[in-house]
């Protein structure tokens, strides 16, 4: 018999996290088995007073989760709200409660709403969330916890389960605070770079016990091949259509999740031609890929982040002449279709407690949209469709390469023969590098133009401008190009604290937008 799940709070406010908590248990492959989830607003109209029905319901379940935001909600006659009455009935009732409070801080929270987190912080440990990939991994941590403690679950999940002979010792602690450093940056995380190791851990659900979990140390190990030896990411390039060898191009990395989606996506964008085209009063579009960027690393991080890490395959990265295809060993959930993923879809990730710490460094965008964005993108850049599908265990992406044409050869170089214009903006960037104006060629426009619009968008990598500037030598691209834009203030550091991070990113400034959008090239 499955337990119910009374899922707190009627308060509009937090109505797409209650449906999309809903819609996350149901269809997890795991939760789905013992657990079924009540929410009000799902209730047919019927001739009962609402307050009744709710707490009838909490005296129904067997696991309450309140969800408390800013608003306290309408309150009755004895000034009390219908949120704080369920969770006082859940108390008096003996529920398993799960409390989980949105936002880093009560900053803005109405004063009778932050009595009542204070009041339930007192009788019981509560979580705070700030976005849905992060509420939906900390409920699914809590109730694999006590499904665990219940005797009902007595295997873990493998992303929850502890890594065999590892340790707190095989963690890199510099991975923990640059991730840290940008989860609080980029998306407010509730903690921040200084926070120890146990206890950031823990906040992210990747301990068992005292040991650190399998997502721990595909996370944060210093060696993480060391321990799950298929983690590695295969990278192949061919010229022709089929699978030939030899291989032309074939590497093997190994590293973080983080590290090897970096690594995976910088041997991809380094194969296809690029373009910086003429624009007029407009940056955006300012480099273009045969696949847009965005599209490539959704595909690589999905796989990434969604595979079953308990196979022995590895994912592999193909990019043949018409086209990139990206392997993952896994299945989708049963409750997906191949047709779903093109529409509106719930999110449910393979590895949640992997999923949530990938979102909070910005490699993926919230739950649910990453493969209609991949989508969205290919069209605007007039490419096919991505196609998915199922074969033989492994679950497949593949993006369109445009057909060969006039269009499709131009490089980064076809910018050293555009003409460069006004003689003030010629003095700036002379300027801004440490030239002469003399010294500064067309070529060397071009690839200031291409570095400032694949900044555009921001948290892009010194790899990923170097590619876009279509340069080579690492060193001298960053002394000569990345260093005096920055010092320039064109283009600024995501951690500014730490300029060597391997987190670190870079982001046009609105000195360097100005400049970039005040004339033709």
């Amino acid at each position: 018999m499955k337990t119910t799940i009374f899922i707190s709070s009627v308060q509009k406010e937090l109505a797409a996290e209650r449906r999309a908590l809903k819609d996350y248990i149901q269809g997890d492959p795991l939760l789905r088995r013992f657990f079924e989830v009540f929410l009000f607003e799902d209730l047919p109209a019927s001739d009962r007073r609402p307050d009744d029905v709710y707490l009838n319901e909490v005296d129904r379940c067997g696991v309450y989760v309140g969800l408390f935001g800013n608003e306290y909600g309408p309150e009755s006659a004895e000034g009390i709200s219908a949120t704080e009455r369920e969770f006082d009935r859940a108390t008096a009732k003996g529920k398993v409660r799960l409390i989980f409070v949105k936002g880093a801080d009560d900053e803005g929270r109405d004063p009778k709403m932050v009595a009542l987190v204070r009041k339930a912080g007192g009788q019981l440990i509560r979580r705070r969330f700030t976005s849905v990939a992060e509420l939906t991994a900390a409920v699914y941590a809590s109730l694999v916890e006590w499904l665990e403690r219940t005797g009902n679950l007595r295997t873990k999940p493998f992303d929850a389960a502890a890594c065999p002979n590892a340790t707190l010792a095989d963690l890199s602690r510099e991975r923990l605070t640059e991730f840290l450093s940008v989860a609080k940056a980029e998306r407010g995380y509730a903690i921040g770079p200084r926070t120890s190791t146990p206890k950031a851990l823990a906040h992210l659900n990747l301990l068992d016990g005292d040991l650190p979990s399998h997502a721990a140390v595909l996370l944060f190990g210093k060696k993480p091949q060391r321990f799950l030896v298929a983690s590695e990411v295969k990278c192949m390039h061919f010229h022709g259509k089929e699978v030939e060898k030899p291989i032309p191009s074939y590497h093997i990395y190994k590293g973080t999740a983080f590290e090897l989606a970096d690594q995976a996506v910088d041997f991809v964008m380094s194969k296809m031609d690029r373009a910086v085209i003429p624009q007029d009063n407009a940056v955006a579009s300012l480099v273009k890929y045969e696949i847009p960027y965005e599209a490539v690393r959704e595909a690589i991080v999905n796989a990434i982040t969604h595979r079953d890490y308990t196979s022995n395959a590895s994912v592999q990265v193909m990019l043949f002449a018409d086209r990139l295809e990206v392997w993952n060993p896994g299945e989708l959930p049963a409750a997906l279709t191949i047709e779903d993923l093109r529409g509106p879809h719930p999110s449910i990730p393979h590895n949640p407690l992997i999923a949530e710490p990938m979102f909070l460094a910005t490699y993926a965008e919230k739950a649910g949209s990453g493969i209609l964005d991949m989508i969205k993108r290919c069209r605007l850049a007039g490419v096919r469709t991505p196609c998915f599908h199922q074969k033989g265990g492994q679950f497949v992406q593949t993006l369109w390469r445009p057909k060969p044409g006039p269009a499709t050869q131009v490089t980064a170089q076809v910018a050293s023969d555009v003409p460069f214009g006004a003689e003030k903006r010629l003095r700036e960037l002379a300027s801004a590098l440490g030239l002469s104006a003399a010294q500064v060629t067309a070529q060397v426009t071009a690839q200031v133009v291409a570095v400032l619009g694949a900044a555009v968008g921001g948290g892009q990598s010194r790899e990923q401008l170097q590619a876009a500037a279509g340069m080579k030598h690492r060193e001298h691209f960053r002394k000569a190009y990345v260093e005096p834009l920055v010092t320039a203030g064109w283009i600024e550091r995501t951690i500014p604290n730490k300029p060597t991070s391997r987190l670190q990113r870079y982001r046009l400034t609105d000195k360097g937008r100005v400049w970039l959008a005040a004339g033709k090239f």
